[in-house]
């Protein structure tokens, strides 16, 4: 296991710097680049070759990249060019918006997803399996901004359960600790607090999970299917096992496999920025500064971090997933 772990993390630094330098020459070399959009409407010959030089960017490509990862390796992304802030200041007041509403989604894609996946293969061709084909095939082929708007006017502007935008109520003090609005609510004994980033949370949670359980139902249903024909729980259930032993140990145990894989590209993915859901909801997550990012002023050194973030992600991800195999499967460990 320790092996394991090593060499996926070895092959996380390995993508990485390649990335890196994938990202860093190809916002280099991008219409216009940083200079420009530093200086903007001031870009004259002039002024661009004075910042040019004073940036470093007349030196080798190659050299600008050395210095650039020592910067990165020492934590420093540099300064936004919107704001003036630190890029790990920026990304930092932004990133648990986007975990709080990711891990809500997930929580109730796989709440809901994996006990329906498995009742559609228990009841195959029966009414609950083709209703959750259905449902799953609505919620894959929508749009996840319409149906972001759709929830929005029913839920929002109709019948008033659910707040329109934002992650908390105006006027209601809640002091940011940790910049998870549920968790330093609860931290500081604001349950007010708790309770109102709660009640913003499941609709945009809600909106940005329907993907993710319409793909995890199909893959639980179709990996239980897989897991009911093979022999070792028809011998289980010749034996005269408990169904719920069968259930499980022999059936879910052995169908998760599957399942764990496709949770964590999901949860990769939502993590990487939820644009369309964040932007509805006005959220202010990732989602959202990257499309500041991109649409006010080509903010290149926050670009170049989310990007590294949103892999960093992935490969932490794929790593966790990996680790849970063992613990489900004996034999991943045996191999």
């Amino acid at each position: 296991m320790l092996r394991v772990i090593v060499r996926r993390l070895l092959q996380l630094v390995v993508t990485l710097i390649a990335l890196s330098a994938l990202i860093f020459i190809w916002l280099r070399n991008l219409p216009g680049g940083p200079v420009d959009a530093l200086l903007g409407e001031r870009a004259t010959p002039q002024n661009r070759a004075l910042l040019t030089k004073a940036l470093g960017y007349d030196q080798p490509i190659m050299v600008q990249y050395a210095k650039f990862m020592q910067r990165v390796l020492t934590g420093d992304f540099g300064n936004s060019i919107r704001t003036g802030d630190a890029v790990t200041e920026v990304i930092g007041r932004a990133f648990p918006a986007t975990i709080e509403l990711a891990l809500a989604a997930m929580i109730i894609a796989v709440g809901l997803g994996v006990p329906l996946g498995y009742l559609a293969a228990r009841f195959r061709g029966r009414l609950l399996d083709n209703l959750s084909i259905a449902g799953t095939l609505l919620g894959i082929s929508i749009p996840i901004f319409f149906l972001g708007y759709l929830l929005k006017d029913v839920f929002t502007q109709n019948i008033h359960w659910f707040p329109p935008s934002g992650r908390l109520s105006t006027g209601l003090d809640n002091t940011n600790v940790t910049g998870f609005f549920v968790l330093d609510g609860l931290l500081t004994r604001e349950f007010d607090a708790t309770a109102d980033a709660l009640w913003h949370l499941i609709l945009p949670a809600l909106t940005l999970a329907t993907i993710p359980l319409a793909v995890i139902v199909r893959m639980t249903r179709a990996s239980v299917l897989d897991v009911l024909n093979e022999d070792y729980v028809r011998t289980a259930e010749a034996k005269g096992l408990r169904h719920k032993t069968i259930r499980g140990r022999h059936i879910l145990r052995n169908a998760l496999l599957p399942v764990v894989t496709t949770i964590g590209l999901q949860t990769g993915a939502l993590l990487s920025g939820a644009v369309l859901t964040e932007k509805v909801y006005n959220w202010g997550g990732l989602g959202t500064l990257i499309t500041d990012s991109i649409s006010g002023g080509r903010d290149y050194p926050v670009l170049q971090a989310l990007i590294l973030l949103a892999a960093m992600v992935f490969v932490v991800v794929n790593l966790l997933v990996d680790l849970s195999y063992a613990v489900i499967d004996p034999r991943v460990r045996v191999r």
